[in-house]
């Protein structure tokens, strides 16, 4: 007789879309599932912003806690919230194809005469950088690419789920604010004049879903890994490299994409001060079979070229 796999998720609707992702897959090769809900830490406390919780694993170390004491044989996880170093027992075995990596921004239409409504249609670069706004982000690596570009706006912390915080920007005086276009995309809330914010290099990992189980359990492990996409996996894997040479976590903005096109790896990548007034940015194309260490060169590079000097001022304050 097949063992039922259990499947552990967070609650809210996106974290539910992936875990259910993962129990279809398992399904269609005849095996059996069910999805089981833990609370995260993350998800407890709505309030305090993420980079003053300074805490890695912050939407992940529940589950992972439900892993090693055997209540869950899988987690499903945002990649981009997973710590790069794992807990000791625990091992990744898949990452799913990925979706858009790219960040959107939701204009609130519920404030009267809001001039982020004359965005559409035109280059919202040069329309932001005329007009004074404020919007909401719960990233410190958003927040400091846009103070980068527009050091004019006033931006302000927002927490909870994505449907949570869509209907808090729609509830607020806003203007707008930032978004991953794949989390509103997989659940269908994506606003159809949404703009992508093609200039905004994503956080490492963004849009791409994995899944990890315990390191004893050889028989899930060897099913699991027929889920695995492999250009996926590796390019998630140099962005991730890249985070963990720079030390980086919820409170370093760090950005990193690495996509293959005809056979070669192109990856770029950024370091910020969380104001935006710094910046210091890496590029770098090889083929496939040169790839494995591209991430971590390339933060060893940036921290040489004043990287380190930016992450030793955010570790003093």
């Amino acid at each position: 007789m097949k063992p039922i796999w259990k499947i552990g998720t967070r609650e809210s609707q996106l974290a539910l879309w992936q875990a259910n992702w993962v129990k279809d897959l398992l399904e269609s090769q005849g095996e059996k599932a069910e999805l089981v809900l833990v609370k995260s830490e993350g998800d407890i406390d709505l309030v305090t912003p993420l980079y003053e919780m300074g805490v890695q694993g912050i939407f992940t170390k529940s589950l992972d806690t439900a892993l090693l004491k055997e209540s869950i044989d899988i987690a499903v996880h945002s990649m981009k919230d997973v710590p790069t170093k794992l807990p000791k027992g625990i091992v990744q075995v898949a990452v799913l194809p990925r979706a858009s990596y790219k960040d959107v921004f939701v204009i609130n239409h519920s404030i009267d005469n809001n001039p982020c409504t004359e965005l559409l249609g035109r280059e919202e670069n040069d329309f932001f950088k005329k007009i004074p706004i404020t919007l909401a982000t719960s990233s410190i690596r958003r927040k400091a690419q846009w103070l980068n570009r527009f050091p004019h706006h006033q931006l302000e912390s927002i927490r909870g789920n994505v449907n949570s915080r869509l209907q808090k920007v729609y509830e607020s005086k806003w203007n707008g604010a930032i978004f991953a276009k794949a989390g509103l995309e997989r659940i269908g809330i994506l606003p159809k004049d949404a703009i992508e914010l093609d200039w905004m290099l994503p956080a490492p990992a963004q849009g791409a879903v994995v899944i990890v189980t315990r390191v004893d359990n050889q028989a899930l492990i060897q099913l699991l890994k027929n889920l695995n996409d492999d250009h996926t996996d590796l390019c998630t894997k140099i962005e991730r490299d890249f985070l963990r040479t720079l030390l980086g976590g919820c409170t370093t903005p760090i950005s990193a994409l690495a996509e293959v096109k005809d056979e070669l790896v192109h990856f770029s990548g950024q370091l910020l001060s969380v104001d935006g007034a710094e910046k210091i940015e890496i590029s770098i194309k090889k083929p496939i079979t040169e790839s494995e260490n591209i991430g971590r060169n390339a933060g060893l590079e940036v921290l040489t070229n004043g990287g380190a000097s930016i992450i030793q001022k955010m570790n003093l304050h």
